[in-house]
């Protein structure tokens, strides 16, 4: 997310049965964070939360712009319950602007490939000594503006979503596929997909396997960025097919009737827990002089 200095995003959580059906965590009083929070530098807003749980603590890690240099950093909340947060600190700062900080695990070390589109790459950073100390071992993709990139392994593969637009207001969703981690990647026959649909075509936070089945979130970017995300069911996937779905007629997360909210939400992060409940990060928006018709979303072809 670039800041434009109109809009503030905070973080909640949510919970439910199922993550395409959440609700606010009735244990949280949200947002659980906010500019305010942050006490480190001066902050505009933060957005697009990524969390892990590592042994009894949770970690969640967030793109905070830091109004010293009007740039996106990385910081880092800690929670012992995923409901009170405290900020920790910025873990990653880089001469260009840093959002989206898609972090994982595998085969013992925690990786992190946060939205670097400013640099034209996308790159893979390892922690030295978890949850500090993120280090860039790896470009993966780089040439072009790429954004919110989500990776997932899958039927012994990596897979790389990847919006690779001209711009945010043009949105191109790509997939790349690879047998390591480090790569090389390559770009599926279908790509580009979603035929640059407006609505869809962002990625909108971490992919999810269920039952076998991985699931992609997606943003909303028009008429408005930020306003709200729906979910595919990604029926069909291998290095020369793909399939998908929208789960449900509409989108699973949008305004919502809170002051933090009101304006539009954009992210998600679900995590399935021990009972079989899902606890799920996300932000949302306010926007100053916000038009409120545009929650509706239009057609961009209405404009021609």
């Amino acid at each position: 997310m670039i800041p434009d200095g109109k809009t503030q995003f905070s973080i909640g959580i949510y919970a439910g049965e199922s993550p395409f059906n959440l609700q606010p965590a009735p244990m949280a009083s949200n947002p659980v964070l906010t500019p305010m929070d942050i006490t480190e530098a001066p902050s505009g807003t933060v957005a697009d939360p990524f969390m892990l749980k590592v042994g009894g603590d949770w970690y969640m890690f967030f793109e905070l712009t830091n109004r010293f240099n009007n740039k996106g950093e990385i910081a880092l909340a800690t929670s012992q319950d995923a409901v009170n947060w405290k900020f920790e600190q910025i873990v990653l700062s880089e001469p260009f602007h840093m959002s989206y900080p898609y972090v994982f695990e595998w085969d013992g070390d925690f990786y992190m490939v946060p939205e670097t589109g400013r640099d034209k790459s996308v790159r893979l950073y390892k922690a030295g000594q978890f949850p500090l100390g993120w280090t860039c071992v790896a470009t993966l993709l780089q040439g072009s503006r790429f954004a919110d990139s989500s990776l997932f392994r899958f039927g012994g593969l990596w897979w790389l979503f990847t919006d690779a637009g001209a711009d945010a207001k043009s949105p191109t969703l790509r997939l790349y596929f690879a047998t390591d981690l480090f790569g090389p990647w390559t770009e599926h026959p279908n790509s580009p997909m979603a035929d640059g649909d407006p609505h869809i075509s962002r990625p909108g936070g971490r992919v999810v396997i269920i039952d076998g089945t991985p699931y992609r979130f997606a943003q909303n970017v028009y008429p408005v960025y930020g306003t709200e995300l729906r979910a595919f069911e990604i029926y069909e996937l291998s290095t020369t097919t793909y399939g998908e779905r929208q789960v449900g007629d509409g989108p699973i997360m949008g305004p919502g009737s809170d002051a933090w909210n009101r304006h539009g939400m954009h992210h998600i992060d679900p995590h399935l827990l021990h009972d079989g409940s899902w606890l799920a990060c996300v932000d949302g928006c306010i926007r100053r002089d916000f038009d409120e018709s545009l929650l509706s979303p239009v057609d961009p072809s209405s404009n021609d």
